[in-house]
């Protein structure tokens, strides 16, 4: 047994200490090997940094590094708060993809709901209004009632294709026109261009869901917005396995916006960066075939008796197609359709024993409310609560995201879930 007083095993192991390589002992040297290596490898992906702590060689270099990364000058750390190696070269990644021809800034966010949340706060504050499509994202116009209502921040929904008739809802105290399009599962698809036109007008800050289109069949910075919200859960990720958000900014804003998340204290880690970075590298393949496979299944469903329409932009019947072309490069594998309520079993109960059957035990269809991934997923679409401006009159509505699977195999699965419905 080792001995404290200085004798014995004790003294022994002062004497192993002192021999060590450079005079140092095992609890030194753990913590310094292996924590500067300078060989160059070139590898196809930038390594994963993971770093909480920064280190500098003065305290000039600090306070100078300090006094850069409160005014978000690029790639300035001094926490990993603030950004590494791996978040800022995700951060340069999305400026330059979502922002193509325009200088923008990004930003990271621990998810899409927070993206949106911290745009909303960085810009509207208390006693400012906000217009907001009636076709928004659930959890955003719940953020717009609950926390901005809260804060003393109005909130207008309006009609998603209202255009530029939103001239007549702005406000001297409009901050922020807010827009969506496609339209969560009605997806209108909205005159974007003629909307910032009208919130530039007025001084307003226009703020985009870019997360249906982005980041391969959409420019919004073409079309005027300043602002462009992520949810990099969806399609930049590609594999449903990373939760992750960002917002674009045009240059101008992005002091207002660093701000925001500097105060709020918002980051992600050096993992889940990596993992954003690599599902881009495949993005616009993963997009293609997401595309085409969708409108096989868009227009299997258009020719299906129990349907009374396929709620898809891409398809020339729907009403907003013109927009859509004029606009976007493609379409992604997220869209709608309706049933006929005739088509529903019989009873009080008929629609959603009829939903249940249709949903419920598909083999490639899983029931899930995210989107965005390799895999198909299939949802009703209840949205009675969701709508003020303009309520949903129609029969029941589900949701499709068409994944990676054989087109053919996603009909045959939608063909035995429409049979199990009509005989539920």
């Amino acid at each position: 047994m080792s001995t404290v007083d200085g004798s014995g095993a004790g003294a022994a192991g002062d004497a192993r200490r002192a021999e060590a390589p450079g005079g140092r002992s095992i609890a030194s040297l753990v913590t310094e090997v292996a924590r500067r290596f300078d060989a160059r490898i070139a590898t196809a992906n930038l390594p994963v940094y993971r770093a909480s702590t920064v280190l500098f060689d003065s305290l000039a270099q600090a306070d100078a590094t300090g006094r850069a990364t409160m005014a978000g000058v690029r790639h300035a750390s001094t926490y990993g708060t603030a950004g590494t190696p791996t978040t800022h070269a995700l951060m340069d990644a999305l400026a330059e993809v979502e922002g193509r021809g325009h200088a923008c800034r990004a930003a990271l966010m621990p998810s899409g709901l927070s993206a949106i949340a911290t745009a909303l706060l960085a810009f509207a504050k208390t006693g400012d209004h906000v217009l907001m499509p009636d076709s928004v994202y659930g959890p955003a116009r719940q953020f717009a009632q609950g926390m901005l209502a809260g804060l003393g921040v109005h909130t207008t929904f309006y009609d998603p294709r209202i255009g530029a008739g939103i001239e007549a809802l702005m406000r001297p105290q409009t901050r922020v026109v807010y827009l969506e399009s496609p339209g969560s599962y009605t997806f209108e698809v909205q005159d974007v261009p003629a909307i910032c036109a009208v919130a530039r007008r007025h001084g307003a800050i226009s703020m985009i869901d870019n997360a249906w289109a982005s980041p391969v069949f959409a420019r919004p910075f073409d079309w005027g917005v300043d602002l462009s919200i992520l949810p990099l859960t969806k399609y930049w990720s590609g594999h449903a396995d990373t939760l992750m958000g960002a917002v674009v900014a045009r240059e101008a804003l992005w002091p207002t916006l660093w701000n925001a998340v500097r105060q709020t204290g918002l980051c992600v880690g050096g993992d889940d960066a990596f993992m954003i970075l690599r599902g881009l590298r495949t993005v616009e393949v993963r997009m293609r075939r997401h595309e085409a496979s969708g409108l096989k299944v868009a227009r299997w469903l258009e020719a299906r008796p129990e349907v009374a329409r396929v709620l898809h932009p891409a398809l020339p019947g729907h009403p907003d197609h013109a927009l859509w072309k004029r606009d976007f490069d493609g379409a992604c594998g997220l869209f709608s359709f309706e049933l006929r309520r005739e088509a529903l079993p019989a009873g009080e109960d008929g629609p959603e024993r009829g939903l249940a059957a249709l949903c419920e035990g598909r083999r490639f269809f899983r029931i899930g409310y995210s989107w965005g991934g390799f895999e198909s997923l299939i949802v009703p679409a209840r949205i009675g609560s969701l709508r003020t401006a303009t309520p949903w009159s129609g029969g029941p509505l589900v949701r499709v995201h068409i994944g990676l699977e054989d087109p053919a195999e996603l009909i045959a699965d939608l063909d035995a879930g429409l049979g199990a419905m009509r005989t539920a």
